[in-house]
C-alpha cells in the first residue's frame, strides 16, 4: 500500500496501514509538533572580543508527534478488538513507517515516524459500552522535514549539437524549400529540479551509462557530484544523498570512485525554489543513451 492510499478527508492520519480520524474507529482531537517549529542544534560560537556569538549551522533535530484526545469508538463488547488492532500497528519497530496527515483541502504531508508511545486509558464501563477517552499515540520522526506526498522524477541527458540549418540544396539550389527546417534542437544537459517546500530536500541521483567519469553541478553554488567510474549500457549508479551511499547496480558500494571535486553527497541538497543543474562527463563520453534522473519530494519544516 502506497503512503496516504487510505487518506481521503479532512482529519485522516494514516500510519503504515492503519487509519485515524473521521468515520473510523478512532478519533482524536489534538495534534502537536506537526506544524511546531523542530527543536535544533546550534552552532553559534561565541564571541571572545564582544556581545553575542558568531553565527554557526542550525541542524533541526528529530520531530516529535502527539495526538491527544483520542477516543475509540466500537460495538459494545469489542473494544479489546479495537484496542488489540490499535496495538499491533502502532508496537515498537526498528525501521519508520510513513505517517501521513491532511488536515484540511490542501495537500497531505508525510514523515517517517516509530510509535514510541501509546496510552489507553481503562475505565469502569468504557470497554463494556464501547468507548474509551483519552487515548494518546506518540511517533517520533528521525528525519524531522515533512515532505509532499508526490515523488517527482527529472532526467537529464549529455549535451548534444544540434544538426544544424538544412538549405534543401541537394540535388541544387533549385530546391531551396520554405520554411527551412532548423532540425531537431539538441540536448543542452542541463535541467531543472523545483522543490515547492521551505526545507532542503536530498534527492536520490541515478547515472545511467554508457558514460565515464560522470558528474552533476549545481548550477548556481557550484557544488559537484563526480564519480572516476565508467558505467556500461546496462549500468547504475545509484547516489543516496540523504545516507551517504554510492551503489553500482544495488549491489556493490563505489563511493571510493568519488573525484577530489565532489562535495560530500549529504551536503548535495536541492534549497527551496528552483535549482539548475548540469550533467556532464569526460571528454569524449558524449554517448545520447548516457542519462542522470533526480528523485526527490518537496520538503517541509
Amino acid at each position: 500500500m502506497a503512503a496516504g492510499d487510505l487518506v481521503t478527508l479532512p482529519g485522516h492520519i494514516q500510519f503504515g496501514e492503519l487509519l485515524l480520524g473521521p468515520h473510523t474507529v478512532y478519533g482524536w482531537s489534538t495534534l502537536t509538533g506537526w506544524e511546531d517549529t523542530p527543536g535544533n542544534d546550534s552552532g553559534n560560537v561565541n564571541r571572545s572580543d564582544g556581545h553575542g556569538s558568531y553565527p554557526g549551522r542550525l541542524l533541526a533535530q528529530a520531530r516529535t508527534i502527539t495526538l491527544d484526545g483520542m477516543v475509540l469508538r466500537s460495538d459494545p463488547g469489542r473494544m479489546g478488538a479495537a484496542v488489540r488492532a490499535l496495538s499491533v500497528a502502532t508496537a515498537l519497530r526498528d525501521d519508520e513507517l510513513p505517517l501521513v496527515v491532511r488536515l484540511d483541502d490542501a495537500e497531505p504531508l508525510l514523515v517517517f515516524a516509530r510509535c514510541i508511545r501509546q496510552a489507553i486509558p481503562v475505565a469502569t464501563g468504557g470497554y463494556a459500552v464501547g468507548v474509551v477517552k483519552g487515548a494518546a499515540l506518540q511517533f517520533e520522526a528521525t528525519d524531522p522535514r515533512r515532505y509532499s506526498l508526490a515523488e517527482q522524477v527529472v532526467e537529464a541527458r549529455l549535451p548534444q549539437s544540434e544538426p544544424g540549418l538544412d538549405w534543401h540544396l541537394d540535388p541544387g539550389p533549385e530546391c531551396l524549400d520554405w520554411p527551412l527546417d532548423f532540425g531537431a534542437p539538441g540536448s543542452t544537459g542541463t535541467v531543472a529540479a523545483l522543490n515547492e517546500g521551505s526545507a532542503p530536500a536530498h534527492p536520490l541521483v541515478v547515472f545511467r551509462g554508457p558514460v565515464e567519469r560522470p558528474s552533476l553541478t549545481n548550477i548556481a553554488t557550484g557544488d559537484m557530484l563526480e564519480y572516476d567510474i565508467a558505467l556500461a549500457p546496462d549500468d547504475e549508479l545509484v547516489v543516496d544523498t540523504n545516507a551517504g551511499t554510492v551503489t553500482l547496480n544495488s549491489t556493490a558500494s563505489r563511493l571510493y570512485t568519488v573525484s577530489n571535486r565532489s562535495a560530500p553527497e549529504q551536503s548535495f541538497t536541492l534549497p527551496p525554489g528552483s535549482t539548475q543543474l548540469a550533467f556532464r562527463a569526460a571528454p569524449g563520453s558524449s554517448d545520447p543513451r548516457a542519462s542522470v534522473a533526480l528523485r526527490y519530494r518537496s520538503a517541509h519544516w
